[in-house]
């Protein structure tokens, strides 16, 4: 890596905007353009597309460069719609960007726990036109360390980033934005003390102005730190953030790793003042990347359209999209891509049967989309519950393992496998394995490591329950995780004490302290039948209380409307796979039924169960602000 000193060219950067200008007026070929990474869609032609998904590509090797510890890629390639011209851009950016007087991107970066999407326009004319998609890709990579990662080294990196230009065998990364500099010039800086505990609710990340200073401080002082780095052979920003993400606090952390912070206020304000910046020279010339590898596909005019509706789908613009979605399917009944966002459309209504039976048609289509596998068995599982007195649905086991056979990577496969396996009280030593591969891939979720101590009980295997759940404990991301670990340690040994009381005392007649359920223990049976949620189904307003948990999973809690009398009693038998969502407001990463729900408003949809000592089964909910 080498540094080049700022220049301001004349000529416009070789970027993705400069390669549109080489557009030939003839029509180009509709195409897909694949890498192992990503899935290019364009309207302008397999030339292009190749050398657009080579440079992204070539962005990902950086990042691995890099930071070679992160991981870098999502559990699914992101799909990239690159249209040719701003006419085909508006037809697909989020509606609130049409109105007149808003910003004119040149790109967009959407990230959804179902997908990851990039819109870029072709034609766009400026310096660094994908700037903001750069900035976003960037915050991807980083996505695990959000938790530890102080906000401004979060957003200064991805500020740091985001003017990232291509050539032939270079990459150019760093390059300042004039905007930010005149900005600092004209501004005071944050106090260093003071922008180091900005968090998400802090004016300086929301108000407008003081937004402005704190990004643009942000990518100042990471820019200064990057540089000095390299230069100097230094390591302080590596230092801080094996500081922060050891739980130090950010500020203690800045002191041991960068020095007297007044001197480096100083240092920094004269940095920004100085009239020459650096820059990174990365040659990507020895990246692993082979164009001749790319699958290139075709496509009708229904199946681009097809992708052109699924991201409608998820931009939020439903009404466009089902229209779409509609000609499509006239034109080609036989594509799985429509059905497959027609079932996301039901799921987000929640329509769940509608969802089942959209993501079933698709399935029969021969889809090779995993999560259309996974949100089936997802939705049958719901429908059929434990199965008593039944036998288990084959297709959803047939559909978990697709889901994996199709994406070996996705870990909520693994762990929806497991758990069906669990409920039904079948295989549990291979859903002992599929457990454990679920935390295997996905170490820091605190859940899948509950659910593989829970298989471990259900083996007989107490000793090894408690050290998985000891290794939760860590993991724990709040005070009610905590508990839940705990809860579960003190279980166990509860357990231990029952039996050796129960050996001790045999002699003189048995002892019933617990009652046993394929070793798991629990205070008592079910309050409420484990079933499929099949009754009618009744939707609610209003807010909860009396939330109440049992051991494993059980979750019971009233839902009080406003101006009735009574309030209305639910459960469900499985907390862990409960449909939650939130409209409004952003909640907390990972809400635990049990401690976070009280006193909350939602809508709630449920069941009526066959016992009528409770108003229902619960199917989803959706918290309102």
């Amino acid at each position: 890596m080498i540094f080049a000193s700022m220049r301001k060219p004349l000529l416009l950067l070789c970027s993705l905007a400069a390669m549109s200008c080489a557009l030939h007026a003839a029509e180009q070929p509709l195409v897909e353009v694949a890498s192992p990474h990503f899935t290019l869609v364009t309207d302008a032609g397999e030339k292009q597309a190749r050398h657009i998904l080579d440079n992204f590509e070539r962005m990902r090797w950086m990042f691995q460069t890099l930071f070679p510890k992160s991981n870098v890629d999502p559990v699914a390639p992101i799909v990239v719609i690159a249209t040719k011209n701003r006419k085909g851009f508006q037809a697909l950016e989020p509606q609130e960007y049409l109105a007149k007087g808003q910003l004119n991107l040149a790109g967009y970066f959407l990230t959804t726990t179902e997908r990851n999407y990039i819109l870029l326009r072709l034609d766009a004319e400026s310096e660094h036109p994908f700037a903001t998609v750069y900035h976003e890709y960037t915050h991807l990579q980083f996505r695990n360390a959000e938790e530890w990662m102080p906000l401004w080294l979060n957003e200064g990196t991805a500020e740091f980033f985001q003017n990232t230009d291509f050539h032939d065998k270079q990459v150019q990364l760093g390059e300042p934005s004039a905007d930010d500099i005149l900005f600092l010039r004209q501004n005071s800086l944050i106090p260093l003390p003071v922008l180091f505990r900005v968090d998400h609710n802090s004016p300086y990340y929301h108000e407008e102005n003081k937004g402005s200073i704190f990004y643009s401080e942000s990518w100042a002082l990471t820019h200064y730190l990057q540089i000095g780095d390299k230069q100097n052979n230094t390591h302080r920003i590596t230092d801080y953030m094996t500081r922060t993400s050891n739980g130090e606090d950010p500020v203690t952390a800045a002191q041991e790793s960068f020095g007297n912070l007044k001197a480096l206020e100083n240092q920094l304000g004269f940095y920004i003042r100085q009239a020459q910046y650096k820059e990174f020279l990365l040659n990507s010339a020895a990246a692993p990347i082979d164009p001749a590898s790319y699958r290139v596909t075709v496509l009708s005019q229904a199946g681009y359209d097809a992708f052109r509706a699924d991201l409608l789908a998820y931009m939020g613009r439903e009404d466009d999209a089902r229209a779409l979605l509609k000609t499509v399917m006239a034109a080609e009944p036989s594509l799985p891509g429509p059905h497959e966002t027609m079932g996301y459309l039901a799921s987000r209504d929640n329509d769940r049967e509608a969802a089942r039976k959209w993501y079933q048609e698709a399935i029969h289509l021969n889809s090779k989309d995993y999560l259309v596998y996974f949100e089936f068995a997802n939705l049958a599982m719901s429908n059929q519950g434990s199965s008593q007195g039944s036998s288990p649905d084959p297709e959803i086991e047939s559909s978990l393992r697709t889901a994996i056979q199709l994406n070996p990577g996705f870990a909520p496969a693994y762990d929806r496998l497991a758990s069906w396996f669990a409920n039904n009280h079948q295989k549990l030593e291979e859903a002992q394995g599929l457990e454990l591969k679920a935390v295997e891939l996905d170490r820091s979720n605190f859940y899948f490591r509950l659910n593989a101590a829970n298989l471990f009980m259900m083996r007989d295997k107490s000793d090894l329950a408690e050290q998985v759940l000891l290794a939760a404990k860590k993991l724990a991301k709040s005070p009610a995780q905590t508990a839940i670990a705990e809860g579960r340690i003190e279980q166990i040994a509860s357990l231990r004490n029952a039996r050796a009381a129960a050996s001790n005392a045999s002699a003189s007649g048995p002892v019933s302290t617990y009652i046993h359920v394929d070793a798991v223990p629990v205070a008592a049976p079910p309050k409420h039948p484990v079933e499929a949620a099949s009754g009618p189904k009744h939707t609610v307003l209003g807010a909860i209380h009396n939330v109440k948990c049992d051991y494993p999973s059980y979750l019971e809690f009233e839902v009080q409307v406003a101006g009735k009398p009574k309030a209305i009693a639910l459960y469900s038998s499985d907390y862990f796979h409960l449909d939650l969502s939130a409209i409004g407001f952003q909640p907390k990463a990972e809400m635990n039924p049990c401690h976070d729900l009280d006193g909350m408003k939602a809508k709630i949809l449920y069941a009526e169960s066959s016992d009528k000592t409770i108003d229902g089964q619960i199917v989803s909910i959706e918290l309102h602000k």
